[in-house]
């Protein structure tokens, strides 16, 4: 019991920051770098379907290392058995939360009726919850939603949402402050067309004291999301920016937002530590880009950034490309490449 109390507050305090599940981008190399950066953070892989992982490769669409943890995996589905499956399959895989996806608007998801379609059937979502809760034990399972879609009016549905999938037992919700536009927007227009109501999310944390209530979408430094947990809200969650501009968010991330000291004094130090992954990597026949294409960002806005993502992108990808291209990527930000 000790041990699980232990375990519980481990994943509270993770989800103050963690890094959004991104679709072709958190895979296992991009979190295991972005370990590298944060010891704290709560990271989450990319959304896998119940049907993949109970007919595909599951080896490889769950795969991880240890150094990962705490680490979540996010879910796509909307049939209660089929994720009650795939989430007992996660837990025995070592996942230290279950993530439901309410809030994806690709067109994959839509005709799958999962992802943001889901915001308009609460009542199924309380079904697959209190299912997958079953299979998971004393794994949490958590769900990351939307305000709501199209013509819906979020201050009246995301009440309702939030209300009929708590009642089946979920605790945590990390909501995407804007809507999903399933007809006439893009994936990626979803990400910054519809408006972002800020309010609304602090709204919900009030109205729903004794729910945990995280913010998505838009947050883009470690000042927002202490502002975000100054308001009362329980925990952040960084997309692009923690991708893109990984040093500026995750490397001071445990200073800032735990108080603790960096685990890496600096970005160069980072990638030091990553040498001894690659060559791991390396040896197994993972090509050199597959890793190193995440790890581009590491010096946005610093002198020779410009230089390091020119050698990174015309190296790394040539067959029997090793981590010389890397450590010689390295050395030229000597050389103070502008940005």
């Amino acid at each position: 019991m000790c041990q699980i109390m232990a375990q519980t507050h481990k994943i509270d305090q993770a989800r103050r920051l963690s890094v959004a599940p991104m679709m072709d981008w958190t895979d296992r190399h991009c979190r295991y770098f972005h370990r590298q950066l944060s010891k704290n953070a709560l990271l989450y892989t990319e959304m896998v379907t119940a049907p993949a992982i109970l007919h595909g490769d599951r080896s490889r669409l769950l795969a991880y290392h240890e150094a990962e943890h705490p680490v979540a995996v996010q879910l796509g589905g909307s049939e209660p058995d089929l994720l009650a499956e795939a989430t007992r399959i996660c837990v025995d895989a070592g996942y230290d939360e279950i993530n439901l996806n309410c809030g994806c608007p690709s067109d994959r998801v839509q005709s799958g009726t999962f992802g943001a379609v889901l915001m308009a059937h609460p009542g199924l979502v309380a079904d697959c919850v209190d299912a997958m809760q079953s299979a998971a034990g004393d794994v949490p399972v958590t769900v990351k939603c939307r305000i709501g879609i199209d013509d819906q009016d979020p201050t009246e549905v995301l009440p309702r949402f939030l209300e009929k999938v708590s009642a089946a037992g979920v605790r945590h919700f990390t909501i995407h402050a804007r809507k999903a536009w399933l007809q006439g927007l893009s994936p990626k227009e979803n990400r910054d067309v519809p408006p972002l109501d800020y309010p609304l999310v602090l709204a919900m944390k009030r109205q729903f004291p004794d729910l945990w209530i995280g913010i998505n979408g838009g947050i883009s430094t470690l000042t927002q999301a202490n502002e975000f947990l100054a308001q009362g809200l329980d925990g952040v969650m960084i997309g692009r920016s923690a991708y893109q501009t990984p040093s500026q968010i995750l490397l001071d991330a445990d200073h800032t937002i735990w108080g603790q000291a960096r685990p890496c004094a600096d970005a160069q130090s980072a990638i030091e530590l990553m040498i001894p992954y690659l060559e791991a990597e390396l040896s197994r026949g993972t090509r050199l880009n597959a890793m190193t294409r995440h790890m581009l960002g590491l010096f946005h806005g610093m002198p020779g950034a410009r230089r390091w993502r020119r050698l990174l992108s015309e190296n790394a990808h040539k067959p029997g490309a090793g981590v010389a291209v890397v450590r010689d990527a390295l050395a030229a930000m000597i050389e103070l490449d502008p940005v």
